[in-house]
């Protein structure tokens, strides 16, 4: 049966505590760590090129890897021909009817005021002949339909003539400059998701990790890089519930390294308010010293950034 790694570490605390009850100051058991970050991939694209190796230190915006970018590249030049689509429906917008349909717009209604004054004299003509009834009532009424279909047309042109040289309504520039902001967020949008491609270091730190080599295709959200960050490790050990309460941050330690003869001064800088294994029988009683709280401690000697991470550690309090 495996025993759970918690169980095991408060069981190796118990064992310690029990072996030092005659020891003014108890001993912390725990590991060194460096804080991790991990850079993804926006884009499931194939790796180009490592730009680093494993363990090499780089500076905040130090290129790590490169992605594909042609398929990017392609909805890019897109966008920007949307952009320009919507630019030129904006100075459209802006600058109005051209002078040429204007003219044609006044030529077409010079047309209906022609028009209508040929159906004004024909209707007076059968209407002077229909009072001598020299021509029947039909003739009459459809002269004055006439007459009024050519007082419409009139009406229509004129009307399209005021369109044109009224200039654009304000609503519909203010939609075409609308278009053109969203045109032009959605290409500034892909330029970052292009950039993006090019995956850099957030950080200074050292190289950790690179999980993908190149021709790999990462899919989206995937870790490409892992870097150590931070100016010194810190220890993370497990502090158990017989000296929690005297446990505070800020606290000074005095700390060993596993394969380092000196001892390193360390501050603790959080420590857990609840602990890390519950078991139900650990509330009362002696099993209650298997509770444990984890805690972090920075180291703040000068070298201790050349420690490497996951070596043990012990601890004491410093007197």
């Amino acid at each position: 049966m495996r025993v759970p790694f918690p169980l095991l570490l408060a069981l190796v605390l118990g064992a310690g505590l029990s072996a030092c009850r005659g020891e003014r100051e108890p001993v912390l058991l725990g590991s060194l760590e460096w804080d991790r970050i991990g850079v993804p991939a926006e884009a499931s694209e194939p790796v180009l090129e490592l730009a680093v190796a494993e363990g090499a230190a780089v500076k905040a915006g130090d290129l790590l890897l490169r992605l594909d970018p042609r398929r990017t590249d392609a909805r890019v030049a897109q966008a920007e021909a949307n952009v320009a689509q919507q630019r030129a429906r904006l100075q459209q917008a802006l600058h109005g009817a051209r002078s040429e349909q204007v003219e044609a717009a006044r030529a077409s209604l010079a047309s209906a005021q022609a028009g209508l004054l040929e159906a004004n004299k024909q209707y007076a003509r059968l209407v002077e002949l229909g009072s001598r009834q020299l021509v029947a009532r039909s003739s009459v009424d459809g002269a004055r339909a006439s007459r009024d279909r050519a007082a419409a047309q009139v009406a229509q042109a004129q009307a399209q003539l005021r369109e044109l040289t009224s200039g654009t309504r304000p609503e519909e520039v203010a939609q075409a400059e609308a278009a053109l902001q969203g045109a032009e967020s959605a290409r500034d949008a892909l330029k970052l998701d292009r950039e993006r491609l090019q995956v850099r270091a957030p950080r200074a730190g050292r190289v950790d990790a690179l999980p993908f080599k190149a021709g790999d295709q990462p899919p989206p959200g995937a870790t490409v890089a892992s870097l150590l960050v931070g100016d010194a490790p810190y220890a993370r050990v497990f502090v158990p519930a017989s000296v929690r309460a005297g446990v505070r941050e800020g606290q000074e330690f005095v700390l060993t390294v596993q394969g380092s003869e000196r001892q390193w001064r360390a501050r603790v800088r959080s420590i857990s308010r609840e602990p890390s294994f519950t078991p139900y029988y650990a509330l009362t009683g002696d099993d209650a010293s298997r509770l444990v709280y984890r805690a972090e401690l920075v180291l703040t000697d000068a070298g201790a950034d050349a420690l490497p991470a996951g070596v043990p550690v012990q601890v004491r309090l410093s007197r």
